[in-house]
């Protein structure tokens, strides 16, 4: 006997058919949208750097704000026949350098990677020097009268240098005239053997010496690049403010990678840090936004002034019992499109984590990076991978792509802080056409993790001493 199906079951078969095809679209479009609003979708052209500078970023209004420029970009390498091509093979071999350098000084002892709560005192320092020299510059004054000497900038140093005349043993070459202390009125030698020149064991990890009675300094860095020279102090001249009695090394011996740029400014966080010697004058308070391509500017400021911005997330900054001149925070987890990813946060409190701006690349404990690679190639599988290129395991053939959609990644600090990463940190070009995921995860689970300079572009980072805290702004250098 045949079976006969009602018109009211029926109409309540086709309800319940439309209803599910409905609802598979409306899941489909949520789908579409959520990835949508977590990936950046750019054109593969706007990654790649541009032979032209376009220096246009004004820092915040403080006491004191300066231009920073990318070592190997057109802003400061303005003679385009002479233009340095960035070799990032290169500049990857002198980052791993100065990571070692890094993992190194907190492999000393058990304590090295544990982390408390600043107090915002001054702090004691450490060799903190011995670990490369960073790719951002800015240009300060130095003597009476004052000559301009373009210095790389470095949270991870303590001690400012320069190369100075009369090079008794040998400079390297330079763009900016070389100091001649001989010709400025407020140049003075540190004597030795003083309690000021007994800093110098702490701020390089060397013994004073004592030539002449004058104190000597002597730095090498984790690459074999190093300075040797004077101890001393001068008038250091920052846009119109004027630092006197600025200790610093007056450099005789400087050979290695350095190239083009005087010396280095150290941001660090011990006492002859300009962070420390300014402190009267700063409040031990400064910010930057390093730019976003090697053709554009960013900005280095010091002081509060009356300009803090209210989107500032601020997390707690933290000392480190093996590398008190670094900035350490507590990062708890990571998100990719949008997803936080499945990382216990003793994964990253085990070993601890610093802010640096002089490593190029970010550096994570093995099981956190393994979880944001996972992620990143399941949303990045329509693009055609191509070889691993060191420190990069995850690289993409883009030659067939004009645009590109990068998954979105946002990085999850203590005290409820979450920070988006720019796009131009996310991923790196290591040519026209082929792109790699632009972290790396470290080789031994034990080293601790490094928040580096290419996933800080385009955001402000504050660094509060005194009030024991780090801020992020996206979009600072807008």
């Amino acid at each position: 006997m045949a079976c006969r199906i009602s018109p009211f079951l029926t109409f309540i078969l086709y309800s319940f058919s439309a209803f599910l095809c409905l609802y598979a679209h409306e899941v489909r479009k949520s789908t579409e949208s959520y990835h949508l609003h977590h990936t950046h979708t750019v054109q593969v052209s706007s990654l790649l750097p541009s032979s032209t500078c376009t220096a246009t970023t004004k820092g915040p209004n403080r006491e004191a704000s300066l231009t920073v420029k990318h070592k190997y970009g057109p802003c400061f390498q303005s003679n385009k026949d002479q233009l340095q091509v960035l070799n990032h093979t290169e500049i990857l071999l002198q980052d791993q350098s100065r990571v070692n350098s890094i993992h190194s000084m907190f492999s000393k002892n058990s304590d090295g990677n544990k982390l408390r709560e600043s107090q915002a005192t001054t702090l004691p320092a450490n060799s903190g020097l011995t670990i490369g020299t960073s790719n951002y510059i800015v240009t300060v004054g130095l003597g009476t009268p004052k000559i301009d000497q373009t210095l790389a900038f470095d949270t991870g140093s303590d001690l400012t240098w320069a190369q100075c005349e009369p090079c008794a043993t040998q400079c390297y070459n330079q763009k900016d005239p070389i100091f001649d202390p001989s010709k400025s009125t407020s140049y003075t030698n540190i004597s030795c053997p003083t309690p000021l020149c007994s800093q110098l064991t702490s701020a390089t990890g060397s013994p004073q010496q004592c030539p002449d009675s004058k104190c000597l300094y002597r730095v090498r860095y984790g690459d074999g690049s190093f300075t040797m020279g004077y101890f001393s102090k001068e008038r250091l001249t920052i846009t119109s403010d004027v630092v006197d009695n600025f200790i610093f090394g007056c450099g005789q011996d400087n050979e290695g990678l350095f190239e083009d740029i005087a010396g280095l400014l150290g941001l660090g966080r011990g006492q002859v840090s300009l962070v420390q010697q300014a402190a009267q004058k700063y409040s031990q308070f400064f910010s930057y936004c390093l730019p976003s391509t090697t053709s554009s500017t960013g900005y280095l400021t010091l002081g509060k002034g009356n300009e803090v911005s209210s989107s500032l997330k601020f997390t707690p900054m933290l000392t480190l019992s093996q590398g008190p001149s670094f900035y350490g925070l507590n990062l708890i987890g990571i998100s990719v499109g949008g997803q936080r990813l499945s990382i216990p946060t003793s994964v990253f409190s085990t070993v601890g984590t610093i802010i640096d701006s002089g490593t190029v690349i970010t550096r994570l404990p093995p099981t956190a990076y393994n979880a944001l690679r996972t992620k990143f190639r399941d949303m990045m599988r329509n693009y055609q991978m191509t070889s691993a290129s060191s420190p990069f395991d995850t690289c993409y053939d883009l030659s067939k792509s004009q645009s590109v959609s990068i998954p979105s990644i946002s990085f999850f600090f203590d005290g409820d802080v979450s920070v988006d990463l720019d796009k131009v940190g996310i991923l790196v070009m290591l040519s026209q056409t082929e792109a790699c995921l632009a972290f790396a995860g470290n080789s031994n689970p034990s080293n601790i993790a490094i928040f580096g300079n290419e996933q800080q572009k385009g955001l402000e980072v504050a660094y509060d001493v005194v009030g024991g805290r780090i801020g992020f702004r996206p979009g600072g250098c807008s």
